[in-house]
């Protein structure tokens, strides 16, 4: 309550440096409040960063941050004689949470929905039982990862490939610790050259800079981010083959058919989106409902006693509104705090200063290889939407250039991604931050690489505009 009052306090303290310049009144800046308010930010990330020791889920902090940050934003505002600046601000920022919100609440139902209907079980049960060698079970789980992530999240799809490792390697902690690496590397590497593999591909391409097709010019460098270190770390793989276990898992009735459906369901968000002009959230709902249409005949059609009519039917019939539940809340509500703290500071002006330094000073190019790098230590998606916030003046070249840093850099560091975070608590005791640490140089040589290469193979689109 005191901390609370303090900054409400500094809401009204006056400056003369304002006073005596109204036309600047409002840059917070250098003003008490403003620095306050970086503070509280500061801070309520840090509260995140520390989720894994703390085991406070990231959602919270920052959605106090959120709403305390734009309650002292108000108040100064009405005291100043501006009542309306900060709620049209607000409800802007709260239109972009909504269209990402409801984006990611389909495409997870949908995911929820396969596992569900026990696919990502049946590919995990094939893994196993092939008799593949740990070295073939490495470049397989890596590549899986890779293509997989590019339509599922990197989390799910690092999750998925992780449970093959630790059920095949269960004798053998070396291999698992590194075919764990691996997968973190070629999941973030898979999910940046498709709209659908990242939260910050999918920010930009909803943004309109970046038209879907032309995030597959990333495909090659992207290859080039994962081949490197998966190279390097396939030497100090075991040449030998694991125990094989005898799994059968069979799908439920429908699986292929969702499977189809989700397809479409992309299809129709690109379509909306590349000739309509519509945001792809429109097509991605429009997809939710064939899942819902579907799942209404799978409802009605169960037959759990007629074995011979559905002999893969489990006992209860198909919800829908199941799998939405299992949809990933506490990421979804961290996005709105991110989104409102992040709008925050862009709103004070944090964000103009920034984008002064990094893309004036510094350059478009450097700028954006280090925002990759801080990416590997700061969450990349309040990374991507400062970059979105700030909207530099930059080529489209430079745009794919952000967008495929933002996502691999992620790999330097087992804390740098969802999907490395993710993993330290699946294999515990296995992948672990110093483990992962002693390859981030073989990693970080595929990211210089495929900077390297993206700034050779696409140079023409860094002549193009943003949007073409």
């Amino acid at each position: 309550m005191r901390v609370l009052l303090l900054l409400v306090g500094l809401v009204i303290i006056p400056t003369p440096t304002f006073a005596a310049d109204p036309a600047a009144m409002f840059d917070l800046t250098i003003h008490p409040l403003g620095i306050s308010i970086l503070l509280l930010f500061m801070a309520a990330y840090a509260a995140v960063m520390v989720e894994e020791f703390t085991h406070l889920r990231k959602s919270k902090p920052v959605i106090f941050a959120a709403g305390l940050i734009w309650l002292l934003i108000a108040i100064y505002y009405n005291q100043h004689g501006d009542q309306t600046a900060p709620a049209t601000a607000v409800r802007h920022h709260i239109m972009e949470f909504a269209e990402l919100f409801l984006f990611l609440l389909a495409a997870m139902t949908y995911i929820n929905t396969l596992e569900e209907r026990r696919v990502f079980d049946a590919l995990r049960a094939w893994l196993i039982q092939r008799g593949f060698s740990y070295r073939q079970l490495f470049w397989l789980t890596g590549w899986l990862a890779f293509f997989i992530s590019a339509l599922a999240d990197n989390l799910t799809t690092a999750l998925l490939m992780c449970a093959v490792v630790l059920a095949v390697g269960v004798n053998n902690p070396k291999f698992i610790g590194l075919a764990c690496i691996n997968i973190v590397v070629a999941a973030n590497a898979g999910g940046a050259f498709s709209p659908f593999g990242d939260i910050t591909t999918l920010m930009v391409w909803q943004k309109g800079l970046i038209a879907f097709q032309t995030f597959f010019l990333l495909f090659i460098p992207a290859v080039v981010s994962y081949l490197i270190p998966a190279a390097l770390m396939y030497r100090a793989i075991p040449d030998t083959t694991p125990t094989t276990t005898q799994l059968q898992v069979s799908t439920l009735r429908g699986a292929k058919r969702i499977i189809l459906l989700f397809l479409l369901t992309i299809a129709t968000a690109v379509v909306f989106h590349h000739y309509f002009h519509l945001p792809p959230v429109l097509g991605m709902m429009t997809g939710l409902a064939y899942l819902k249409f579907f799942g209404f005949y799978l409802k009605h059609t169960h037959s759990p006693t007629n074995r011979k009519v559905h002999p893969v039917e489990d006992g209860l019939p198909f919800d829908i509104f199941s799998q939405v539940a299992r949809a990933e809340w506490d990421t979804l509500l961290f996005f709105y705090g991110v989104i409102l703290c992040v709008g925050g500071l862009g709103f004070i002006g944090y964000l103009e200063l920034l984008s002064q330094f990094s893309y004036g000073t510094l350059g478009a190019t450097a700028a954006n290889t280090l925002i990759g790098l801080l990416s590997a230590v700061v969450d990349n998606i309040p990374v991507m939407f400062a970059v979105l916030t700030m909207n530099p003046d930059m080529s489209q070249g430079q745009w794919l250039l952000v967008t495929m840093t933002a996502g691999i850099g992620g790999s330097l560091l087992s804390i740098g991604s969802a999907a490395g975070v993710a993993l330290m608590g699946q294999a515990r005791g296995h992948y672990t931050f110093f483990g992962h640490l002693r390859w981030t140089l073989h990693i970080a040589l595929g990211y210089f690489a495929a900077i390297v290469v993206h700034l050779l193979i696409n140079a023409h689109t860094f002549s193009l505009p943003a949007g073409h």
